[in-house]
């Protein structure tokens, strides 16, 4: 096994490092407290072709693979964990979904957009009622010539407020079950479809998540990926590749808690020598940097998998059971480090746990990761 980054790859780690440190760390204090877009740090990820990183070339993507992107959302959630979603449902969910399955006229019209960072896309699958249990569709999509017409509520909406066009989600034939749900696409501004509610969070405050409703919006009929009945399993195999990306968040989040509890272990004394010094401060960090390794080998491996084409769904789930995990212990360990200074909003490892808790929810809850896995383990 070969555990070298090629050139390209240190190259996209490199630019997405020095882009978070120069871009992203100024203002993500203040972005937080204010639960601020980062609209100009988005655009320019766009124009870094990092917003539809594994798309072809033909389609305004990148044309990297799937360890460049990893390594990149990394970096960038090390410094902003909002950013980093931001990030990660343009490209896991939106442009994978629709370079995957889109026909033609939708990658030329809205794939090649949301690739090269003029757009910005959102994925509306969970309801008030439909969260873990995804099969269980409440808004309706009913065929009427050549158009749909869509009701219904989404919540829990990442990039809801400020995307152009959202993967939805409906039901096209209550009686069939999850195989009668279909995948639409909506543009923002179509009659009928609006904000219904802007969430207060505890954490990646500067990225927006929304509650959308529908009311008789009128989608063509051109804009239905794939078949009627796809829907649902169009969402499970996009969430695969989701898991990814939220796993490399929360593991940007675990290492960022490490080197700041690092930092601060060197500098801060007591009893007349650093903090580093006393074995339970080793302890600690020793257990923190093996664990954020185990996290990152996970990851890869799940991408590895993804990007040549094999079976990868058990261990994205394991890469994102593993990784929010530990983003949530480090950021813990990060906080009992710094003592009191920890606590307060002065230093930035209190954030790092208020972003690291969401990881172990979105894109699939620990407990649903658990299913996952242990139902790929009867077909093994």
């Amino acid at each position: 096994m070969n555990f070298d980054f090629t050139e390209t790859q240190l190259m996209i780690r490199d630019t997405a490092k020095k882009f978070a440190e120069d871009e992203l760390a100024p203002d993500s204090v203040e972005r937080d407290e204010k639960e601020e877009f980062p609209h100009a740090a988005v655009k320019k990820l766009g124009e870094l072709g990092f917003m539809g990183m594994m798309v072809p070339e033909e389609f305004g993507g990148a044309g990297l693979d799937m360890v460049s992107y990893i390594l990149a959302l990394e970096e960038i959630s090390k410094i902003d964990a909002a950013a980093g979603v931001i990030m990660s449902v343009n490209n896991s969910l939106v442009c994978f979904g629709l370079n995957e399955w889109g026909n033609d006229f939708q990658k030329e019209k809205y794939l090649k957009p949301l690739a090269s960072g003029t757009a910005l896309g959102a994925f509306a699958l969970s309801e008030p009622e439909a969260g873990s249990d995804a099969s269980n569709q409440r808004t309706i999509a009913t065929r009427s010539g050549d158009h749909y017409l869509l009701n219904g509520t989404k919540n829990w909406i990442t990039n809801g407020e400020n995307a152009d066009y959202v993967l939805v989600m409906a039901t096209t034939d209550r009686s069939k079950g999850s195989h009668g749900i279909s995948t639409f696409l909506v543009e923002k501004g179509s009659p009928g479809f609006s904000i219904a509610k802007k969430e207060k969070k505890l954490g990646i405050r500067s990225s927006d998540t929304v509650s959308l409703a529908f009311q008789d919006c009128k989608v063509p009929a051109e804009n239905r990926v794939g078949d009627e009945g796809f829907g649902f399993r169009f969402a499970m195999k996009t969430l695969d590749g989701g898991r990814v990306g939220i796993a490399a968040q929360a593991y940007g989040i675990a290492e960022a808690s490490l080197n700041a509890a690092l930092r601060y272990s060197q500098q801060r004394k007591a009893f007349d020598k650093p903090i580093f010094e006393f074995q339970a401060i080793q302890f600690k960090l020793a257990e923190m940097a093996t664990k954020v390794d185990a996290a990152q080998l996970l990851i890869l491996k799940a991408g590895k998998l993804k990007e040549d084409g094999k079976s990868y769904g058990k261990a994205a789930a394991m890469a994102k059971l593993f990784a929010s995990k530990i983003a949530v212990e480090c950021a813990l360990e990060a906080i009992q480090i710094h003592g009191g200074y920890g606590y307060v909003r002065e230093y930035l490892v209190e954030r790092y746990l208020r972003d690291a808790k969401i990881t172990e929810i979105y894109e699939g809850t620990s407990e649903i990761q658990h299913l996952v896995i242990a139902r790929s383990l009867l077909k093994e």
